[in-house]
C-alpha cells in the first residue's frame, strides 16, 4: 500500500483531559494510542500528538500579516470552505476566544483564503484556513 506523505507533529500540553475535550470532542479528531503522558490524534490523516509538559512556556511572539498580529509559532490545517465555517461555528458555540476572528484574507489577490487563529487550552496557537481554489495555496 502506498501512503501519501503525512506529517507528524507533537506539541506540549499541561492537561491531557483538556486536550481530549478540545482536540477530541470540539475539533473532532479521532484518538489513537495514548498513555498517562501523551495522546495520539488523527488530524485529517496526519499524526498529531499532545505530550504532557506541565511547565509554562515563553510569551507568544507575533508577526504582522494582512493587518493582524499572527502568533508564532503556530500550526494548523487546510480545510474546505464549508468545513472551515462549520468549525468556526463550533468554536463560537463552545465560547472559544479567537486570537484572530475568522475572516477572508487577501481578498481578490493571489492566495485569497479564509483564516482564523485561536489557542488550545495549553496556549498552543492554531490556524485553520480554507482556499476557494486549492491551486492558490502556494500562489505568489
Amino acid at each position: 500500500m502506498t501512503m501519501l506523505p503525512r506529517f507528524h507533529l507533537a506539541v506540549p500540553v499541561d492537561d491531557l483531559d483538556a486536550a481530549r475535550r478540545f482536540y477530541g470532542e470540539l475539533i473532532g479528531c479521532a484518538q489513537g494510542r495514548s498513555s498517562d503522558r501523551w495522546i495520539d490524534w488523527n488530524l485529517h490523516g496526519h499524526q498529531f500528538v499532545t505530550h504532557l509538559a506541565p511547565s509554562r512556556r515563553e510569551e507568544q511572539a507575533h508577526n504582522p500579516v494582512d493587518g493582524h498580529d499572527v502568533p508564532i509559532p503556530h500550526f494548523g490545517l487546510l480545510l474546505t470552505i464549508p468545513e472551515f465555517h462549520k468549525l468556526a461555528d463550533r468554536f463560537r458555540e463552545a465560547g472559544v476566544a479567537f486570537v484572530i476572528e475568522p475572516y477572508l484574507r487577501f481578498e481578490g489577490l493571489p492566495g485569497e483564503q479564509w483564516t482564523m487563529f485561536l489557542l488550545d487550552p495549553a496556549g498552543n496557537a492554531l490556524e485553520f484556513k480554507a482556499f476557494a481554489d486549492d491551486s492558490q495555496v502556494f500562489a505568489v
